[in-house]
C-alpha cells in the first residue's frame, strides 16, 4: 500500500514537472508584453477554429489548430504567471485563469451553432482581461517601446478577430453587433498600422513587412463592402498571412534595446 502511494506520489511529480516544462520562460518585460499581448489574438484564433471546424471545412487542418491554439493559451498562461510579480498584475491573471477554466472545456467538446454565441461571449470577455494584463505590463517597462509593442501585438488579435467575426457569419451564426463590432475592428486595425507605420522605432525589415500588412488588409476593406459571403478558406488564409507578419514584427520591436 505504501508502495503504491509513493508510485501515485511520483508519478504525479513528474506530470507536475512535464507540464511546467512546456510552460513558456519569460525573460524581460518587453517578452512580457509581447506573450500577454498574443493571449488576445489566441482568444479570436481558437474562435476563428472553432467555427471552421463546425462548418465542417478543413482547409489549413483547423481542428489541430485549435487543439495546439488551447495547449499555447495554457502554456502561455503559466509564463505570465511566473513573470508577474506586482499584485495588480497578479489579480488580473488569476482573473484570467477563472474565465479561461470553463472556455477550455467548451473548447474540448464538439463544435455546435447552440454553444457558439456563449461561446464568443466568454472569449471576448477573456479577450477584454488579457488585454488588461497586456496593458499592465506594457506600463512596466516604463519605455516607449512597451506601448508599441502592446500595439504592434494587438495587430495580430485584430487580424483573427475580423476572420472569427466573417467565419460566424458565414456559419449562420446571427448577430446583431455583427456590422458594428466589424466596424470597429477594421478602424483600430487601421488606425493603429498607420501610427505603426509612422513610428521611429522601424527598422527597413519592419517597414517592409508593415507595408505587406496594409496590402492583405485591403482584402478585408473590400469584403466589408460586399454583401455576399465570402469563401471561409481565403478568409482563413489571409487572416493567418496578417498574424504571421504581425507576429514578427511585434518580436522585432520586442528586441529592441530602446527607451
Amino acid at each position: 500500500m505504501k508502495r503504491t502511494k509513493r508510485t501515485i506520489g511520483v508519478l504525479f511529480a513528474l506530470c507536475v514537472a512535464a507540464t511546467s516544462a512546456y510552460a513558456i520562460e519569460i525573460k524581460s518585460l518587453a517578452q512580457a508584453v509581447n506573450e500577454a499581448g498574443r493571449q488576445r489574438m489566441l482568444t479570436q484564433r481558437m474562435l476563428k477554429d472553432y467555427s471552421m471546424v463546425g462548418m465542417g471545412n478543413t482547409f489549413d487542418n483547423p481542428k489541430e489548430d485549435l487543439k495546439k491554439t488551447v495547449e499555447m493559451f495554457d502554456d502561455h498562461l503559466q509564463g505570465l504567471s511566473a513573470a508577474a510579480d506586482k499584485p495588480e498584475i497578479k489579480e488580473k491573471i488569476a482573473e484570467q485563469r477563472k474565465l479561461w477554466e470553463p472556455i477550455k472545456k467548451m473548447l474540448s467538446e464538439p463544435p455546435s451553432k447552440e454553444k457558439a454565441t456563449e461561446l464568443q461571449e466568454k472569449l471576448d470577455q477573456l479577450l477584454k482581461v488579457s488585454d488588461d494584463v497586456t496593458k499592465l505590463f506594457a506600463k512596466e517597462t516604463g519605455k516607449k517601446s512597451g506601448e508599441i509593442i502592446n500595439i504592434s501585438g494587438r495587430q495580430r488579435m485584430l487580424s483573427q478577430r475580423m476572420a472569427s467575426l466573417y467565419m460566424l457569419r458565414v456559419w449562420g451564426i446571427k448577430d446583431p453587433k455583427f456590422k458594428e463590432k466589424m466596424d470597429a475592428a477594421m478602424k483600430l486595425f487601421e488606425d493603429s498600422l498607420n501610427r505603426l507605420m509612422a513610428s521611429d522605432l522601424n527598422t527597413p525589415e519592419i517597414n517592409k513587412l508593415l507595408a505587406r500588412v496594409k496590402n492583405n488588409f485591403m482584402f478585408f476593406k473590400m469584403m466589408n463592402r460586399s454583401q455576399t459571403k465570402f469563401i471561409p478558406s481565403l478568409i482563413y488564409k489571409k487572416s493567418n498571412e496578417m498574424l504571421k507578419d504581425m507576429n514578427t514584427v511585434t518580436g522585432l520591436y520586442a528586441s529592441q534595446k530602446v527607451q
